[in-house]
């Protein structure tokens, strides 16, 4: 007896197999590309990120390729904000409240006022006000990750794929600089484990840096550094929730959503704001919080790579010199913002 093509068995099978032959060979790219990032930068100690777009874009001659365009899109848009909500596991209400809320209340408004001045500094040297919110925000919250997560809210258009790529680039680098040259700041400045902890995981950009930097110094340094730097990550949400409610409120008074619908909040966010709230309440094992925490890197870096792919170099290095002083600035900024809180705090 044949079997029955029309039966909604085999149409679930015929779209599963649609989907499958539609974005795995972008997906499979993507993903190679992140494992070979993951090996150079246990081999040589460079940042994984920073290696999974630099390869991404040597393989951008792929992105021309059709059958690798829909997998490629898949991991750069869905795959990140996938990544993104998992880093809700990475943080709970009580290690929040562990630090005391002066250094709280002084981390959280040194992310805040980061990205002002991001924006500020942006538009005195002729850019917008959306790529000061983009870099300022990638400096004050968690580098490479903030980077995507913000400009997911951003209009998706070419010069925002190339800002967010620009700007990965750009803190990535200037975390790993960091990574050296914080310690030795602490030093010469006599700052104790505390103040050095805070101190670095206050001001270095990507989780990854503040992590080596920290442990560089202590235990005690490490520990610290990495909380507070997870406190910034948490800052994430309220972060990126008001941009897009300020992006969409400027398009509606351009007159480009005149349906007068509500804002809308990234599903991703709302999930990075679940799981937070179920992971601080214990109400998820250990057993399954760590490993979805640790995917986290595996998803940010896949989708990563696959932005790097679809990324021609040349339209990252054209962007100038202003764009390179405006994350140094803002990286000067914060740094130098925690440094005076802990001295007058003394």
């Amino acid at each position: 007896m044949p079997a029955d093509t029309d039966s909604p068995v085999m149409g679930m099978l015929q779209k599963i197999e649609h989907t499958r032959k539609r974005y795995f060979p972008g997906i499979c790219v993507a993903v190679t590309i992140g494992i070979a990032a993951s090996f150079l930068s246990q081999q040589y100690g460079a940042p994984a990120m920073l290696m999974a777009l630099l390869l991404g874009l040597a393989f951008n001659f792929l992105s021309q390729e059709s059958v690798c365009l829909p997998g490629l899109e898949f991991s750069a848009k869905t795959v990140l904000r996938i990544g993104v909500a998992m880093l809700g596991l990475r943080i709970t209400f009580s290690d929040v409240l562990t630090l005391g809320w002066s250094p709280l209340l002084m981390v959280c408004s040194s992310v805040v006022l980061t990205i002002g001045f991001g924006v500020v500094m942006a538009r005195m040297l002729g850019f917008s006000s959306s790529f000061g919110t983009l870099t300022g925000g990638s400096v004050a919250i968690c580098g490479a990750s903030a980077a995507m997560a913000i400009s997911s809210v951003l209009d998706q258009s070419e010069q925002t794929k190339r800002n967010t790529l620009f700007t990965v680039i750009s803190v990535t680098t200037l975390s790993t600089l960091a990574m050296i040259f914080y310690p030795m700041i602490s030093t010469s400045l006599a700052l104790s484990p505390q103040e050095a902890g805070l101190f670095i995981g206050a001001t270095i950009h990507d989780v990854a840096q503040v992590v080596g930097a920290g442990y560089s110094m202590s235990n005690e340094v490490g520990d610290l550094s990495t909380f507070v730097k997870l406190l910034r990550v948490a800052m994430l949400v309220p972060i990126v929730m008001t941009i897009g409610i300020l992006i969409q409120r400027a398009a509606r008074q351009r007159g480009e959503n005149s349906s007068g619908k509500g804002v809308a909040i990234p599903g991703f966010l709302l999930g990075f704001v679940a799981l937070f709230i179920l992971n601080s309440l214990g109400w998820i094992p250990t057993a399954v919080s760590q490993p979805l925490a640790g995917s986290s890197s595996w998803l940010l870096l896949t989708a990563i790579a696959a932005l790097g792919v679809r990324t021609q170099l040349k339209d990252i290095l054209s962007v100038g010199w202003k764009p390179v002083l405006l994350v140094v600035l803002e990286t000067l900024f914060i740094a130098g913002l925690i440094i005076a809180y802990i001295l007058l705090s003394r």
